[in-house]
């Protein structure tokens, strides 16, 4: 009984035994061509060469430079499997390298075409019509309108780049390959689109890059690689003429979402670089106050005023009134001209309806302030006349200084021929009555019992009165004792 057991034990040895040695005959009996994948043993390592098992009756032979690192030390050792393909079978000599062969990569590269499948390669020069492109040692082409999804300004600063393409012509077994990387990126910028509203980002304040500037604003790369377009009213608070006097090519910025919509297949962002700062009229500097001297940019000249950025996105008007003492403006850039730096008062500031109202005669000496020691009532001057009117003639007393003698008060006195003055003629007149909240002189004609005596005397410089009023009063009291 023990005997049958021992008999069939055997006799099942002796069979898997068979099995095992009829498959290492059919194993020995492969035959191996160029461009084959196999995984081999390695054997023994020599000076020049590398043993490896090949599963067939032939070992083969890897060129031991082959197997070396950057510093010169092998990577394998007896017993490792290794990755290999043959690179040529000559009778019993099968030679093999870690490298893919141009077979292999022919082979991958086809597999990659009928899967749709990315490969990378790296840019190695402009031709014409486009890009060549090596792909695991292959050459390939790219179209100049398949590298990207953008128009290319400058081709070189591709070149040297590794990027990632998808094979859109493979012919002529690999010796014809065309690849596009703009397929790649509209498959990724379509399933970004999508994700980007799903979420809802408008009113987020996300990051970019600006990639290119056009006059009407900027494209800003957003950190999820879709891009959007910074109008330019929503560069600045500022006003701002030309994208390039806030922004330049490559600039990280900060930008809040103001819409996205789908148009046609394509998402259509809106960002604003100003809203993602603060808006400025919410938090004025302590410096911008009503009574304020301050200095501010002129940006635009009007035909009633000119406007005056005191901070970026705050600005103020100077009205003609506000322009010169000393001058009657009918233009304001006849004083003042846009881009010019000015000093200005704050007159006015209301928050609420974001008007500021300015001053530029008031930011400097104010002629008016010296009026009552200069011109007190009853002073005698000598003025010239600077305009006529029929109600009567204003007259220069000094810079930024002019008063008016009416018709009425000039006729009092026989002696003034009123209809015979001249533009330019210079006159003596005295100051009737003074009014320093409104800025107003009235004057009148002399009263000279003397006839023309006073009318000898001159005056020592413009605003001097004390000579010929000394004069006048000594006149006068003369007068009296005779």
């Amino acid at each position: 009984m023990m005997e049958d057991f021992e008999d069939e034990g055997t006799e099942n040895k002796s069979s898997e035994f068979a099995k095992m040695l009829e498959d290492s005959f059919k194993n020995t009996k492969r035959n191996l061509s160029s461009g084959d994948k196999i995984t081999a043993e390695v054997l023994s390592i020599g000076k020049d060469e590398v043993y490896v098992s090949t599963g067939t009756m032939y070992d083969g032979l890897v060129p031991r430079r082959d197997l070396l690192d950057s510093e010169g030390t092998i990577t394998c050792k007896v017993g490792d499997h290794l990755t290999l393909y043959v690179t040529s079978v000559r009778g019993s000599e099968i030679y093999l390298s870690p490298k893919p062969t141009a077979k292999n990569v022919a082979d991958d590269l086809e597999d990659a075409f009928d899967m749709e499948l990315p490969v990378e390669g790296r840019v190695t020069e402009v031709c014409k019509g486009g890009f060549r492109v090596s792909i695991h040692g292959k050459s390939a082409f790219c179209p100049i309108s398949q590298m990207d999804a953008q128009r290319i300004e400058n081709p070189e600063e591709y070149v040297g780049r590794r990027l990632e393409f998808r094979i859109t012509q493979f012919s002529e077994g690999g010796r014809n390959v065309v690849v596009s990387r703009r397929k790649l990126l509209d498959e990724q910028r379509s399933l970004s689109e999508g994700a980007f509203l799903d979420e809802n980002h408008v009113g987020t304040v996300m990051r970019g890059q600006v990639t290119r500037m056009e006059k009407f604003g900027a494209f800003v790369r957003l950190d999820s690689g879709l891009e959007g377009l910074l109008h330019i009213s929503e560069l600045s608070w500022s006003r701002v003429n030309d994208p390039s006097e806030v922004l330049r090519v490559g600039q990280e910025v900060f930008v809040k979402v103001l819409k996205a919509d789908d148009k046609e297949g394509h998402l259509k962002i809106s960002l604003s670089l100003k809203q993602a700062q603060a808006e400025p009229w919410s938090q004025l500097p302590t410096h911008i106050q009503a009574g304020s001297v301050v200095s501010g940019k002129v940006t635009r000249c009007m035909k009633f005023g000119a406007f005056v950025e005191l901070i970026p996105g705050v600005e103020g008007l100077i009205p003609l009134s506000e322009m010169s003492y000393t001058k009657r403006v009918v233009r304001s850039d006849e004083l003042v001209h846009e881009g010019e730096t000015v000093s200005v008062m704050i007159k006015e500031l209301n928050s609420s309806d974001r008007k500021i109202l300015l001053s530029l005669k008031d930011a400097g000496a104010d002629p008016w302030a010296l009026v009552p020691q200069k011109f007190p009532v009853g002073a005698i001057i000598k003025g010239q006349v600077e305009r006529r009117e029929p109600y009567g003639l204003f007259v220069k007393l000094d810079d930024g200084v002019v008063a008016l003698l009416s018709k009425s008060k000039a006729l009092e006195e026989s002696s003034f021929n009123f209809e015979k003055v001249k533009l330019g003629e210079e006159i003596f007149v005295q100051v009737a009555e003074l009014n320093l909240d409104q800025r107003r002189i009235s004057l009148s004609v002399p009263r000279d019992p003397e006839a023309g005596e006073w009318k000898s005397y001159t005056q020592t410089s413009t605003g001097s009165f004390g000579t010929l009023g000394d004069q006048f009063s000594k006149l006068l009291s003369q007068k009296k004792k005779s």
